[in-house]
């Protein structure tokens, strides 16, 4: 049996250019492997704080800005280390005229098209949208890129991501519809599932066997890919082999099913070059290799709903709860 050890972080201030940051977490080594992705002397500093429900960071390079979502406020906001956290488009994912019936109305996963436009995951108005101008002049003017399946209505587009050839992998639960559930009378479609939007613009149904999508993720070589289910009565991730656009052979990744304690599911995921999975869970973080073995976890005492990695890949940026949180990696 491989020894667990658990690195207490605890709450204190840690000093970086700009200021200084409350910092938070465990780190619990499970794998020796772990040494190689993240450092013991690494610390969880929240960078910013006061959100509702923050989610889908996004990392901007040219900018050195990360962008995330407020969903239940229909707000992104955009933090740097000079200025700290500013609003940066509001509203982001419900642009009606009337008040929202969503808890959640806002965007969710946040990603840049292959034109480094920015293309959000819009639960209130329920589709998978870009923004029409530039990441560095924000303004709510969206371009529908998909909103329907068979002439009915998507839930809430939840999280996504881009493949080399430009189609769009995205989940649609329903966390954005009033009740937030199946049984909503505004869910049109019977399913909840997960879709292929295609550079020419054509809606392909790839999974409807989850019950609740999430996080969506490539391997590098993106020959396969991972989805997260954040249904509490099965919180797994599932790998997929990708033929042709299609998903093929689907199995369990990976189950947190026997993890007591912890808030939060499976939920945001991404995938380094070196093919290391970074899961959002119950609890916390928790890392993988590409084989599916558990090298350890960011244990965080509020639940974490998605994460991002600097353009470098040295830095994991995570929204968690009513913060965001930034963690060195090796």
């Amino acid at each position: 049996m491989k020894r667990t050890t658990a690195l207490i972080i605890g709450l204190s201030i840690s000093c970086f250019s700009f200021g200084q940051y409350k910092s938070t977490g465990i780190i619990e080594r499970i794998d020796p492997a772990l040494d190689q992705v993240i450092d013991k002397s690494s610390k969880a500093d929240i960078i910013a704080e006061g959100f509702e429900w923050s989610e889908g960071p996004l990392w901007i390079k040219k900018y050195k800005m990360l962008l995330f979502s407020d969903v239940p406020t229909n707000t992104i906001y955009k933090w740097t280390e000079a200025n700290g956290k500013e609003i940066y488009l509001r509203p982001s994912g419900y642009s009606g005229t009337s008040i929202s019936k969503s808890k959640e109305p806002g965007s969710n996963g946040l990603l840049l098209d292959t034109q480094g436009n920015l293309v959000l995951c819009q639960h209130g108005n329920r589709q998978m949208a870009v923004m029409e101008t530039t990441i560095d002049k924000p303004e709510p003017r969206f371009l529908r890129l998909a909103y329907h399946y068979k002439g009915k209505r998507f839930s809430s587009p939840n999280d996504a991501v881009y493949n080399r050839q430009g189609d769009l992998f995205f989940s649609d639960p329903p966390y954005g519809l009033p009740m937030q559930n199946d049984n909503d009378p505004e869910k049109e479609i019977p399913f909840n599932g997960v879709y292929n939007r295609k550079k020419n613009g054509v809606v392909a149904l790839l999974t409807d066997s989850i019950t609740r999508p999430n996080g969506i993720a490539f391997f590098p070589g993106e020959k396969q890919l991972i989805i997260a289910c954040s249904d509490p009565a099965k919180p797994n991730w599932y790998i997929y082999d990708v033929v042709d656009g299609d998903l093929k052979n689907g199995k369990i990744f990976y189950t947190a099913r026997m993890e007591k304690g912890g808030k939060g599911l499976p939920d945001g995921l991404k995938i380094n070059s070196k093919g290391i999975v970074f899961a959002t869970g119950p609890g916390g973080i928790w890392i993988f290799n590409r084989n599916a073995v558990l090298l350890g976890k960011i244990k965080l005492d509020e639940a974490a709903s998605n994460v991002a990695l600097s353009d470098d890949e040295k830095t994991l940026f995570i929204t968690n709860d009513m913060r965001v949180l930034r963690i060195g990696l090796k």
